[in-house]
């Protein structure tokens, strides 16, 4: 069952590597296996998402999720997202950003490193309110919780992960956008762009948001209105599903699922900027993750086994929040891409550990 699940996860795992090997040596060879990483451990709770709402959708809208959706998941925002973030930051058409980077690394670096700022601010801010979301919601089953009960309590208020962005984001402009002064640049030009890029990633994760959430309504409009034709079905003694109905709420699952997604891929995309700026090695670690998750999305479904380990969600969002404080922290200071990594593994990591002792005292306790 593993195998079979997992074996195209693991062929591309071995051609992934290889290339990475092939590209530039041994180094590559682990930043690729640490994106990998972080890819999975990122979306983890997107396989867990994916696999609730997959599950309740017949065999061939599976199989349409499961193979026009990688298209779209791998090689759309995994391949070509971090293409087009280079590409609008150093104002370059793709073909170009492609082109150089494959070609003239050091102008690539320089680019890259230009437009770092730009890239940080507005995956910062993006990771930030992901984070932010997570944690002002109340949760039943809460991790840490003499941090969460609070967090949870102080989440009643209206906007406020907005507001705490946005201060974050003044702060991150005037401290970080203060003191650089390259390429002949101003530190108000600096500031400017910090607080440009951040106010478009805030954006962008509020137009994602409001769109899953409309897909996600009209996904719950169409549940009730076929639980209804059910119902009335019955009481009428008749044994048909209205066909079309069930076809449209299949539907809306599948553009939901899309768009969440889609959404859940940006913390992968912008999070790899703050171990990589190599767009080749993006690709390898973003797509071999973006399998695992595929894999690991109808590994869930088919096991039922969804809710076994149920603190890894908590770890995967604080792994994003350290991500996104840490993208801030690089629009004036480097940060070894080992560490960045290692903070995503060891969070997760603990999570899951966590998860494995409650499971052991709720069978001692029964």
């Amino acid at each position: 069952m593993l195998w079979k699940t997992f074996r195209w996860a693991f062929a591309v795992t071995a051609l992934g590597l290889a290339a990475g090997v092939l590209y530039d040596g041994w180094t590559a060879l682990g930043i690729v296996a640490i994106l990998s990483v972080l890819e999975i451990s990122l979306s983890f709770d997107n396989a867990v998402i994916n696999a609730g709402i997959l599950k309740k959708m017949n065999a061939f809208w599976q199989k349409i999720f499961l193979t026009v959706g990688i298209v779209i998941a791998v090689f759309g925002m995994r391949l070509v997202f971090p293409v087009v973030i280079v590409a609008i930051s150093a104002r370059l058409n793709p073909w170009s950003a492609v082109h150089l980077a494959l070609t003239d690394k050091d102008r690539y670096q320089e680019l890259v490193t230009d437009a770092h700022p730009s890239i940080a601010a507005f995956g910062g801010m993006f990771l930030l309110m992901i984070f932010l979301d997570f944690v002002f919601e109340d949760r039943e089953i809460k991790w840490l919780g003499w941090l969460e009960r609070p967090l949870a309590r102080l989440g009643s208020v209206d906007m406020l992960s907005v507001c705490i962005a946005l201060i974050v984001l003044l702060v991150s402009a005037v401290t970080f956008g203060a003191h650089a002064h390259q390429h002949g640049r101003t530190h108000a030009d600096k500031a400017e762009t910090v607080l440009l890029a951040g106010v478009a990633g805030l954006i962008t994760y509020m137009v994602v948001g409001g769109l899953s959430g409309f897909f996600e309504q009209k996904l719950e409009d169409e549940e009730e209105r076929e639980q209804e034709a059910e119902e009335e079905a019955r009481r009428a003694g008749r044994r048909d599903t209205p066909v079309k109905l069930a076809g449209k709420a299949a539907f809306f699952m599948f553009l939901y699922l899309e768009v969440l997604d889609a959404s859940f891929s940006f913390d992968g995309v912008i999070g790899a900027f703050a171990i990589t700026n190599d767009i080749v090695l993006m690709a390898l670690g973003l797509g071999i993750g973006a399998m695992y998750v595929r894999s690991l999305t109808v590994y869930l479904v088919r096991q039922g086994t969804l809710d076994d380990y149920v603190y890894l969600e908590h770890g995967a969002h604080y792994a994003i929040g350290a991500l996104s404080l840490i993208l801030l922290v690089t629009i004036q200071y480097q940060i070894n891409e080992v560490v960045t990594g290692l903070v995503g593994v060891v969070l997760i990591g603990a999570s899951f550990w966590s998860s494995v002792r409650r499971n052991r005292a709720l069978r001692t306790a029964a």
